[in-house]
């Protein structure tokens, strides 16, 4: 039978080859980060709902979805129509395009703190923006953001996502970048603290879920807590949800906790699984971005450019609109939240049944697996899973017929009980080959 890093390689060679032929091209042959993948990614062909297809023909229950991107699944058919109609009619108009101003609406009615919207290329973008409103409304510098909270790649997001907090996750920063930011855990007494010693606080931003898609969940009351303290002074806060915007519920974690921020960046699921994000909020906030006629002070010094050759690209639109129009009825949701619960528990069932130290949590259609001691809620941001267990884990998986993001994995409107089914016998049968190879 062999290791499961031997059967890997056996059952994906042309990906192999892709990878090596890739390492001309790419720096260190990938065109993501979470792309890269000890011994070698895989170069996928095709995907129909909640399955994908590599090039060796090897076919896969699929949980990365998009980056989360794919809450309907691969080539959802109103998408993918509504895609080819765009792309047949246009696709760049260098002017305005009614589908962004019908894409907006759909933002406006399913975001509760959406007053205003203003489309970007990317999550990014999107929350590089919301910084830069934050400051210019308040005329103040500084952003709080929390340890492990993933907000894109831009300089200010590079500080305290992965431990040591202290260091950015990239070199290249300027220092003086870093003075703007301040980098706390997820507790509102350190949040109250700098507050009320520092007159500087532009803004507040967090994924309202907890830190990587909710990896390290965030304390019970949080989100309230935070919003009562950031309006008392005055600060702007904002909720990063690129990932769990329309994917908590068709409002997101704002409309499903009642907590509403006071900017709101947005991506992935916003344009059905092509490139777009959006930044919305309060429409005294947003005015920043304004022209107004006759006023070249205010034009030139006072307001916030925002260009952007593909800022609410048509083809972005039209899957947007095509995605929402299924979201904002709530059925998805759920399927998906089910299957997601079922899914989190067979995971523990089966742990405990080997008695695998570990355990299965998250929220929703979201799930985080974790094999090994000290896991918990509380301590989640200390504890970190031997790489060697997390890509024994993925290969086996993938050998196995299911593709999961590292040791995460989201769930989709596309996927049935018996894709669960199927996913459980395969975490069941890697972990027991892991167990044979020493591994756990």
């Amino acid at each position: 039978m062999g290791t499961i890093a031997e059967r890997y390689r056996e059952l994906h060679p042309t990906s192999l080859r892709l990878y090596e032929e890739a390492q001309a091209a790419f720096p260190s042959g990938v065109t993501h980060d979470s792309r890269y993948f000890e011994p070698f990614p895989l170069y996928i062909e095709r995907g129909k709902g909640a399955r994908k297809w590599d090039v060796d023909g090897n076919e896969l229950i699929d949980y990365v979805m998009g980056h989360g991107a794919l809450l309907l699944g691969h080539a959802y058919p109103d998408v993918v129509k509504a895609v080819q109609e765009q792309a047949a009619k246009l696709t760049h108009p260098v002017g305005e395009n009614p589908l962004a101003l019908e894409w907006a609406r759909w933002v406006q009615r399913l975001i509760p703190s959406a007053e205003r919207v203003k489309f970007t290329s990317s999550g990014t973008e999107a929350t590089h923006m919301a910084m830069r409103l934050a400051r210019a409304y308040t005329g103040k510098t500084k952003i709080i953001k929390f340890y492990g909270h993933f907000h894109g790649w831009h300089d200010y997001a590079t500080v305290a996502h992965q431990p040591p907090y202290d260091v950015p996750v990239s070199v290249g920063v300027p220092k003086e970048v870093l003075g703007t930011m301040v980098a706390l855990p997820a507790e509102i007494d350190a949040v109250r603290e700098v507050l009320e010693s520092d007159n500087d606080i532009a803004g507040v931003i967090l994924e309202p879920c907890g830190a990587s898609t909710g990896a390290i969940p965030v304390p019970p009351n949080f989100l309230a807590d935070l919003r009562e303290l950031t309006a008392k002074h005055n600060v702007v806060l904002i909720f990063d949800e690129v990932v769990t915007g329309f994917r908590m519920s068709p409002g997101g974690a704002q409309a499903k906790y009642g907590v509403v921020p006071d900017l709101t960046t947005m991506a992935k699921i916003l344009a059905g699984g092509l490139p777009g994000g959006a930044v919305a909020g309060r429409a005294d906030i947003m005015a920043l971005l304004e022209f107004k006629p006759g006023d070249p002070t205010w034009n030139r010094f006072k307001r916030i450019a925002h260009p952007g050759t593909f800022n609410a690209s048509p083809l972005s639109a039209a899957a947007g609109v095509a995605c929402l129009k299924v979201v904002s009825q709530g059925e998805a949701h759920a399927h998906a939240d089910a299957l997601g619960e079922r899914l989190r528990a067979g995971f523990n069932e089966v742990l405990g049944k080997l008695g695998i130290e570990g355990c299965a949590y998250g929220e929703g259609s979201v799930f985080h697996l974790f094999i090994g001691d000290g896991w918990s809620p509380e301590n989640a941001a200390n504890v970190k899973m031997n790489p060697r267990v997390t890509s024994a884990l993925g290969q086996g998986m993938r050998n196995l017929g299911v593709d999961i993001f590292r040791t995460m994995g989201f769930v989709s409107s596309a996927h049935t009980a018996a894709d669960i089914d199927h996913t459980l016998r395969a975490f069941e049968e890697t972990l027991q080959q892991m167990r044979r190879e020493g591994i756990v």
